[in-house]
């Protein structure tokens, strides 16, 4: 990048969005020399860690690794308090490092970028916000993320229900009480598998809406101990060369070549191990998980039979039991998931062979039943 302000430009660069990738390019563009702006949504920074604060919501990386590491100082600076931390501290560890580098003072809350629109006679970009107003820059940088945007179906009669109703991606910022509530949950993605036993344990009847099954793992979360966390930081950089070689930003220790070429015993053992080890390292028990169907196919019979094993209704588990091929979706971590279902006030209803008809003024109607509810709580945006 030039550090020639263009004479028409406001800033050098303008960025839009103050999560994890707008807070770093914004101190990496003004350690540089470049003015620059952020314009932010939301009241505050955090990004989809400021929007997403349904229960149970969780980090499924590592905290570990799942933080800034250009500078050893900051790193040393933060504390984890568990393996896969909760919504609430990641959002705290993102205001940390707001305050820890003075960014919020290039930070305008409140904002909403309605258009943007490059000027090539005088090379800039017209960025106009939400109040009708238009900035200009040099530079325009979008980090929104992927998963910015809520997305809720168009179910027929939404606008009719007379309960309350909620979106993982836009949730309140308040508490939201569910005791002895009957709750419906649209959706087993992700943040569904992630709310679902959170809400059970305080839902009068919970009912989950699944159109497709998911295999997850369990995560294994546990707190840490300062004896842990002293010995990552003496190993910063390590554990940053492992991460910068590693395939996905985690330095996962590759398994054996291959599944369908191992003895069945010894494949068990390593299913086994990985299975109770929690974490993303059951992705990578064998290196041709991906690129073998046999081999794949032994992974996802291992998670069928930890399901039959964990959910003691046969049907249950059966509709709960994915048959595509493991990991083709993305792959999840939980925390009680299966275990959820052996609870007595919760259901489960397959949308695909009972579609959802329409959205009434107590409930969801699918093409078998109707189920009313005073409150309902939608998770459609990570439905799979």
């Amino acid at each position: 990048m030039s550090k020639t302000r263009n004479q028409h430009a406001d800033f050098d660069a303008i960025a839009i969005g103050a999560g994890f990738s707008g807070l770093y390019m914004l101190h990496r563009l003004r350690e540089a020399g470049f003015s620059t702006q952020v314009y932010e949504a939301g009241k505050d920074v955090g990004g989809v860690w400021y929007w997403n604060r349904y229960p149970g919501a969780r980090c499924d990386s590592e905290s570990i690794y799942y933080n800034y590491t250009f500078s050893e100082e900051l790193y040393n600076e933060w504390e984890w308090s568990s393996r896969f931390p909760e919504q609430p501290e990641i959002l705290e560890y993102l205001n940390f490092v707001a305050d820890r580098l003075d960014l919020r003072k290039d930070i305008e809350f409140n904002t909403r970028i309605q258009s943007a629109q490059f000027d090539e006679d005088k090379n800039i970009w017209r960025v106009k916000k939400n109040d009708g107003t238009t900035v200009t820059a040099t530079y325009f940088i979008t980090a929104v993320g992927c998963i910015s945007t809520a997305n809720i179906p168009k179910f027929k009669g939404i606008e009719n229900f007379e309960g309350d109703w909620y979106h993982t991606g836009h949730w309140p910022h308040e508490k939201v009480d569910f005791s002895g509530k009957r709750v419906g949950v649209i959706g087993t993605g992700s943040s569904g598998v992630q709310a679902i036993p959170v809400i059970a344990e305080e839902a009068g009847h919970l009912t989950v809406f699944q159109r497709t099954p998911q295999y997850s793992v369990p995560a294994r979360n546990h707190p840490f101990d300062e004896e842990y966390n002293n010995k990552v930081k003496a190993n910063f950089k390590e554990l940053k060369k492992g991460m910068r070689e590693s395939g996905g930003g985690i330095p996962v220790e590759p398994g054996p070549p291959s599944a369908i070429e191992d003895t069945p015993e010894n494949r068990q053992k390593i299913y086994e191990r990985h299975w109770k080890d929690g974490g993303i390292g059951f992705f990578g028990a064998y290196q041709d998980i991906l690129v073998n169907p046999e081999s794949n196919e032994t992974a996802g019979e291992f998670v069928r039979s930890k399901i039959r094993e964990t959910v003691q209704d046969p049907e249950t588990a059966k509709k709960l039991s994915p048959t595509y091929y493991y990991a083709t979706k993305r792959p999840i971590l939980d925390t009680n998931y299966y275990e959820t279902y052996n609870r007595d006030n919760v259901s489960l209803v397959d949308v695909k062979n009972a579609p959802i008809e329409e959205i009434t003024s107590k409930g969801v109607r699918t093409s078998t039943e109707s189920m009313n509810w005073t409150l309902s709580y939608s998770q459609p945006d990570m439905t799979a």
